[in-house]
């Protein structure tokens, strides 16, 4: 699995690198202002899938002494680098479209142009389409982000050709540095959204409610035995979700029995999500809440 996600991340770099000489090959041949802003966005994308890359590989990495947990968190880090990345390629295109505004000019070879742009959009609409799937697949935040970053830059560019070929039928120049500057609240929009999902996984979200929902339902369906589990409590750290609650077990209940009833509780929630990693600390009926998963 994670030679899949380091085959991805690899596939980002050269593809990314692909689509930048494409959509710079479209701005230079045109001069256009939103095609040089399409061509800065695939800058950011080839930048964003090198550190993907690195992250990637070093969340594959085993857990040791001095990350017991592993190193999965670093897909997060990777998530925050690529939504930074995003903003700045937003703010230097908005600072090249300002002074197009007061110098607005014809482009030449616009069909050409645009349709070497097209070819490196389709590009992009395939590979981000492969990166969201299969990342979610892999549960890979660096992936993931890569491919909403991307989705992003595709549906940007369709909007610049077509916007650019009206610009051409219409004889508005004007309409170029307009376009470029769409084009980068667009991406400042896309970056605040991978900021936001990196930063909740590196401030130990909990699982979503219907997934907690099933947590418990499963705990409940497999701790025969056991008197109640409460304080369930659950992280994401990239691949990992990590789940741990408390056990309540009758006081004449041996360690033995306690134990089984954990190992079958562990079994059936690796079964429902191999990337599991599950404590449970049992306590003596007499620490009972009344509350959380009531086994009896």
């Amino acid at each position: 699995m994670a030679s899949q996600s380091l085959k991805l991340a690899i596939g980002s770099l050269v593809v990314g690198t692909i689509v930048l000489g494409l959509k710079y090959l479209a701005y230079w041949i045109t001069g256009s202002v939103a095609l040089y802003s399409d061509a800065v966005e695939s800058i950011v994308n080839v930048v964003t899938a090198v550190v993907a890359l690195g992250a990637v590989r070093i969340a594959a990495k085993p857990a040791d002494a001095n990350h017991p947990f592993g190193h999965h968190k670093v897909e997060y880090f990777s998530a925050v680098i690529e939504g930074v990345m995003i903003v700045v390629a937003a703010l230097l295109i908005i600072h090249e479209a300002y002074g197009n505004f007061f110098n607005a000019r014809a482009f030449s070879a616009p069909a050409e142009g645009l349709a070497v742009n097209a070819l490196a959009s389709a590009i992009n609409a395939v590979w981000c389409w492969l990166l969201i799937t299969r990342g979610k697949r892999l549960r890979s935040p660096a992936l993931v982000a890569d491919g909403r970053h991307l989705l992003t830059d595709v549906v940007s560019s369709g909007g610049v050709v077509v916007g650019l070929g009206l610009a051409v039928m219409l004889q508005l120049p004007i309409l170029d540095p307009a376009l470029a500057v769409l084009v980068a609240v667009n991406i400042l929009w896309s970056g605040w959204q991978v900021l936001k999902e990196s930063t909740s996984g590196l401030m130990d979200e909990a699982v979503s409610d219907t997934t907690l929902a099933r947590i418990r339902q499963i705990i409940g369906a497999h701790a025969d035995g056991a008197l109640e589990a409460h304080d369930v409590r659950t992280r994401h750290a990239g691949k990992l979700t990590f789940i741990e609650f408390h056990l309540v077990v009758p006081g004449e209940m041996s360690v033995n029995q306690a134990h089984e009833i954990c190992d079958r509780i562990e079994a059936a929630l690796r079964e429902d999500d191999e990337h599991s990693w599950i404590t449970i600390h049992v306590e003596p009926e007499n620490k009972a809440k009344h509350s959380g998963v009531v086994v009896l």
